[in-house]
């Protein structure tokens, strides 16, 4: 289900994103759009995106998310509507992928946090997704690609 955990550096960048607190049901009605309003505020305003689409989830309670979304740019990105401009700091992470649906995502998390758990390491609460193929470039939902990574503490 996901590849061999590994510890690894999320290197620093400017962002674009959409601070989004939905009811967790409704993450893909939200998830879409946001991403479309992302993309054309960016290329818009003359900036490129400079990596994969991520969604840092900032909390995550059994009924409520509350994450943003985003894309790692090159260029200058201005507040327009809901995008905001921002920084990803460098960080330490545990880091795996997980290949296939989304729907499969909450297994592959929990098997991630077992073996992060079982590891001895000490976490931040927050959690980035990074999704390096997705429905945009691949049709079989079983070639999906989606980075896993949990910031570590010290």
């Amino acid at each position: 289900m996901i590849e061999k955990p590994q510890i690894a550096e999320m290197p620093a960048a400017s962002t674009a994103y959409i601070h989004l607190k939905v009811p967790r049901a409704q993450m893909p009605e939200v998830f879409g759009p946001a991403v479309e309003e992302l993309v054309s505020t960016i290329t818009g305003q003359g900036a490129a995106i400079a990596g994969p689409l991520f969604a840092h989830h900032l909390r995550m309670e059994p009924e409520k998310f509350e994450f943003e979304v985003g894309f790692p740019v090159n260029g200058n990105v201005t507040a327009s509507g809901r995008v905001r401009p921002g920084a990803r700091p460098a960080v330490k992470v545990a880091r795996t992928v997980y290949q296939g649906a989304y729907d499969g995502l909450p297994d592959a998390w929990g098997e991630f946090h077992a073996w992060v758990e079982n590891s001895g390491l000490d976490w931040a609460p927050d959690i980035w997704e990074c999704y390096l193929v997705g429905p945009e470039s691949e049709s079989d939902p079983g070639r999906w690609r989606t980075e896993l990574n949990r910031p570590l503490v010290g």
